[in-house]
């Protein structure tokens, strides 16, 4: 009787995990790389987004003087990629910034806008527009992993 028992809980157990390592219902990601040039400065972002969110890593490499790393996400509303951007900084110090990319033409184009805190997380000012036409960085996909 006891081994019937523990049968029916193994049983249970690998029914269990397997239906919480199924992969119905998760978002599939597709892997792009894109870079953008401000004159002498280079900016790489390789991410990896879903129809709802986006995840990966940014790095502005600033000519002769060195460059901000980390990372990059946030949620896909539309054609805008909205989140942040938690990096070092070439001085060596952590920053978080809110990120706003806007999908246009096959190239994503870094949004500026006013920065406030919510919570003391920095974020885009509501109610106040984020400007696409004047942007630092144009990215061009160079790559996609897919």
């Amino acid at each position: 009787m006891i081994k019937v028992s523990k049968l029916i809980f193994l049983l249970s157990l690998f029914i269990l995990l397997f239906s919480c390592n199924s992969k119905e219902g998760k978002d599939t990601y597709r892997s792009a790389v894109y870079r953008a040039v401000n004159g002498k400065d280079t900016a790489v972002l390789d991410i990896h987004i879903s129809d709802k969110r986006f995840y990966g890593r940014y790095e502005i490499s600033y000519y002769e003087i060195g460059k901000d790393s980390g990372d990059v996400r946030g949620d896909l509303r539309g054609d805008t990629l909205r989140g942040d951007y938690h990096y070092i900084t070439s001085g060596g110090s952590w920053k978080r910034i809110p990120l706003a990319l806007l999908k246009k033409e096959k190239k994503l184009i870094l949004g500026n806008g006013v920065i406030g805190t919510y919570f003391n997380l920095p974020c885009f000012v509501p109610g106040v527009p984020i400007d696409y036409t004047k942007s630092e960085y144009v990215f061009e996909e160079i790559k996609n992993k897919n």
